[in-house]
């Protein structure tokens, strides 16, 4: 990619040169070459943005009735959905990615959530959005440049490059240099700028209704989603990742020395005081991402330790701070193999939880790792992920999942503990989606609201180890995070 662009044609969208000459902007993370990136409109406006989502439930019911068609007149019984057929899936992909905003996020946050759970092709759909990307044509990006930063934004960078390295479901995000007279060292810095889509903050509830719409109208998903809950919960925290001054308030949080300033095995980028709650500009760092290709030229060493080092933050988090970092995405952490940091560079989905949340937590995840059933039950009433009214089944199920969830953590379990294909954990995850269904089918409340971004960021981490096919002594990390918890 090139600072200064003539004509830089793609998916038929021009991208103009800025007004300015532009130098090349740093080379962006390995990680963010993998994806084809795609110029398209952000729809703006509410009544824009209805008018699509209008248009793709037009012509989901068209494909649809096309497909009734073609079964009627061949003769055809299938048990599969006349809606969410092939080109019925395209349809939606296409429209989704370049509607962007809460679309692209419920992907990612319900393919988390008991994702399991789903149908099939509803994931597919969630998993094709997620890869794909769409950002803003340079034009969009310029008007927004300006209203976040003024219309002479451009001289507080020495360069900067017109074509994002990364875009996903809320903005994209740009390599440039601050130039010295902006640059809190004095001199020219490489830094990442995140510029979010236009308008996205105000559709967020609009959008969310309209797909909860699309979901419902073929009653394809199960009742014990409680999609309700799912989507109010994802309103709340979309709003809050939308809002990059709260982001970058967490970013010095955790730069602090109170939280990870001083431990260096981790690097938390600073921020630049010029940025806004639409334009968050910050350190550029080096690293690449931990679940990406770089994966195949580590030592299992390496791995251990990249693993160990993210379970070990996640515990900090809750037990520690009580503030985390709940989205798992691997490309929220970077390997740097020169410096032997993990470096954090996201933090839009942090949440913060209450001492009484994490006590009654922690006392559920302790009853659970020592395998006492009658207290697992009575945590988890406390916590509220049950109401007391649930039949046996569904107690067993919970019970088992829980277990399940902190078997690495037990004493009795081997250490170090195995992650990836054929593993110890492996077994575990087959068992506790062998438990979705039942849970899905008898679970009378919506699980905890906490537990939505908790839950995430936990499973985030344990697939990140298989993913590394790490081996992890995960009993030793538990005992030395928790061991000095105080519940008063």
């Amino acid at each position: 990619m090139t600072g200064s662009v003539a004509a830089h044609q793609v998916n038929d969208e021009a991208i103009t040169a800025p007004p300015e000459p532009f130098v090349t902007a740093p080379a962006p993370p390995e990680t963010t070459a993998v994806r084809k990136l795609q110029s398209s409109k952000v729809p703006a406006s509410r009544i824009g943005r209805f008018f699509h989502y209008g248009g793709l439930a037009a012509s989901l019911g068209y494909g649809a009735a096309s497909e009734m068609i073609r079964r009627s007149t061949q003769s055809e019984e299938s048990p599969s959905s006349v809606v969410m057929t092939e080109a019925n899936v395209k349809r939606l992909v296409s429209k989704l990615t370049k509607m962007r905003g809460a679309a692209l996020k419920l992907g990612q946050f319900m393919s988390i959530q008991d994702s399991h759970a789903l149908p099939p092709e509803i994931e597919d759909i969630f998993r094709r959005v997620q890869d794909s990307a769409h950002y803003m044509p340079d034009w969009q990006m310029e008007q927004v440049m300006r209203s976040a930063l003024g219309p002479s934004w451009s001289e507080n960078f020495a360069s900067f490059d017109r074509v994002p390295f990364a875009a996903a479901s809320i903005g994209q995000v740009h390599s440039a240099v601050l130039s010295p007279h902006a640059s809190p060292s004095g001199k020219a810095e490489p830094v990442a700028v995140k510029v979010q889509f236009p308008n996205i903050v105000n559709s967020i509830a609009s959008d969310l209704s309209y797909i909860k719409l699309l979901l419902t109208a073929g009653r394809l998903l199960p009742k014990g989603l409680f999609l309700d809950r799912t989507i109010q919960v994802m309103k709340e925290e979309l709003a809050d990742e939308c809002d990059y001054a709260r982001e970058a308030i967490f970013l010095r949080k955790f730069g602090s020395p109170s939280f990870l300033g001083k431990d260096p095995r981790f690097k938390v980028p600073w921020v630049w005081d010029g940025s806004t709650d639409r334009v968050l500009v910050m350190q550029h760092v080096g690293g690449v991402s931990v679940g990406g290709r770089v994966i195949d030229r580590m030592s299992q060493r390496d791995r251990n330790n990249i693993a160990a080092l993210i379970i070990e933050l996640c515990l900090k988090e809750l037990f520690v701070f009580r503030v985390m970092q709940t989205d798992p995405n691997w490309t929220n952490f970077l390997w740097n193999g020169n410096t032997r940091q993990i470096e954090l560079i996201d933090f839009g989905a942090t949440r913060e939880y209450s001492k009484e949340f994490i006590n009654n937590w922690l006392r559920l995840l302790q009853a659970a790792a020592s395998g006492d059933r009658q207290a697992c039950i009575d945590w988890s009433l406390k916590v509220g992920y049950l109401t007391g009214q649930e039949n046996e089944l569904m107690l067993d199920s919970h019970v088992k999942s829980m277990s399940g969830l902190a078997t690495p953590f037990r004493e009795s379990t081997p250490q170090p503990f195995t992650f990836g294909p054929g593993s110890h954990w492996a077994q575990i995850t087959a068992d506790i989606r062998a438990q979705i269904p039942i849970m899905v089918q008898h679970r009378l409340t919506p699980p905890p609201r906490e537990t939505y971004s908790l839950n995430r960021k936990l499973s985030g981490a344990f697939l990140l180890a298989a993913r590394l096919n790490a081996e992890v002594d995960c009993y030793k990390i538990w005992t030395d995070v928790v061991q000095n918890y105080r519940f008063d």
